[in-house]
């Protein structure tokens, strides 16, 4: 199956988070790091930010 790349936008809709908290996740070592697509230009893979969003429900689930 082939990995599809999703942008801030998608990456920020999905999650709920705001950038900042996306990059202040990411420099704690706790959100997924993002792939070099151009000069300037990241993209966050799909599954792997399926696999976070997983995670928390699961967190949710053990805590309650």
């Amino acid at each position: 199956m082939p990995h599809r790349l999703l942008r801030l936008n998608e990456v920020k809709q999905r999650t709920g988070l705001s950038k900042s908290s996306i990059y202040n996740q990411i420099n704690d070592g706790t959100f997924p790091q993002p792939v070099l697509i151009g000069a300037r230009a990241v993209a966050w893979v799909e599954g792997e930010i399926q696999e976070w969003i997983n995670t928390r429900i699961a967190e949710r689930r053990k805590a309650a």
